[in-house]
């Protein structure tokens, strides 16, 4: 299987869905406070910005705009986070 294959994979079936999971337990969070800090409207921002980062690289891998050792790259940096 091609890396930009179990990048895409990885994306699709582990990250982008942990992405909103966090995101949707931060809004039910800052619903039940009724407000936002400082420190949640950051995280979601990062949040956002992380899942719509993971959605432009299935988008281009989609349209071959990523080669085989920027995946094995992103794959590695990815695994890492996800492990930690």
């Amino acid at each position: 299987m091609k890396t930009t294959q179990k990048l895409k994979n990885l994306l699709i079936s582990e990250i982008i869905p942990d992405l909103e999971d966090a995101i949707d337990e931060l809004f039910s969070k800052i619903e039940k406070a009724k407000m936002a800090s400082i420190k949640d409207r950051e995280e979601l921002k990062e949040l956002q910005e992380m899942h719509k980062e993971c959605k432009d690289i299935v988008k281009e891998i989609d349209n071959s705009e990523i080669d085989e050792d920027e995946a094995k790259e992103l794959l590695k940096e990815l695994i890492d986070i996800k492990t930690l």
